[in-house]
């Protein structure tokens, strides 16, 4: 078996890779692509492996900033779990570190953001409602499939959170998949564009965000997380928290200083 993605600093491999995960680096940001269209990009061992590595990676380059998760294609972005494999291994209750889940098992303190490419079901509806930013193709589709095939989704807890009640019961119940306007409509999308300009359009929202302050940008991160579902005051406590390392930096003094000298600010994420 190939390795899950190459050991060249910059990049995982061409168009005509073999790799199942590509990592691809463009300027600030990190290209992370499922690459396995002949089974719709499903996660199977090899591609859970690889985007536990890839992440890793990302996390240990100071030159990237952002993690742009995509698929390989244009029909699907993951259909999910490789069925034919649970079949072969018997899988029954999978391990916590089984799926890849950002925020659970996997994390980063810099922005991870999905171009949806194609379809999104199951574990790849999971990847997505994780992430902190969405772009979608105009034809991509999301759906939570699992009871057709009679599997769990505990990993589907958070939509409860995401989505008004009966939208996410609907989602969970009949297995039917979602285009990418109505997930716009729900906010589980940011963006929804034409299916040609979605590469660089997440590039262009890829490097909008690495052009900002560090340590400003991580600590945004960590406020939406850190402060959903608190009562405000709770949630004032924490965001405060985070920002008071923002404020004491030396970013903080340079970007007022660029403006007033009317040039660009010279970040150093101190």
């Amino acid at each position: 078996m190939s390795p899950p993605f190459s050991s060249d600093p910059s990049s995982a491999g061409g168009p005509g890779s073999t790799e199942v995960v590509r990592y691809e680096r463009r300027g600030p940001a990190a290209w992370v692509t499922i690459n396995r269209p002949e089974a719709r990009n499903a996660l199977n061992r090899a591609v859970r492996e690889g985007l536990f590595a890839a992440t890793a990676r990302f996390n240990a380059d100071p030159e990237a900033a952002v993690l742009v998760l995509t698929g390989t294609g244009d029909v699907a972005f993951s259909a999910g779990g490789d069925l034919k494999e649970m079949a072969a291994d018997q899988l029954r209750v999978p391990p916590p570190d089984f799926l890849p889940q950002f925020g659970r098992n996997l994390h980063s303190d810099k922005t991870i953001l999905a171009a949806v490419n194609g379809l999104a079901y199951a574990g790849g509806f999971l990847l997505v409602q994780n992430c902190d930013l969405v772009l979608a193709a105009e034809h991509a589709r999301f759906a939570v499939t699992e009871v057709r095939v009679g599997r769990g989704v505990p990993w589907a807890a958070p939509l409860t959170s995401l989505l008004p009640p009966k939208v996410a019961t609907q989602l969970l119940l009949t297995g039917e998949p979602i285009s990418a306007a109505r997930a716009y409509e729900l906010g589980l999308v940011n963006e929804v564009v034409p299916g040609p300009e979605l590469a660089s359009r997440a590039q262009a929202w890829a490097e909008l965000i690495a052009g900002h302050a560090p340590l400003a940008v991580r600590a945004v991160k960590q406020m939406v997380a850190g402060t959903r579902g608190l009562p405000p005051e709770e949630a004032y406590a924490v965001a405060e928290r985070l920002f008071e390392p923002v404020y004491l930096s030396e970013d903080a003094q340079e970007g007022p200083r660029a403006f007033a000298e009317h040039r660009p600010p010279r970040w150093t994420g101190r």
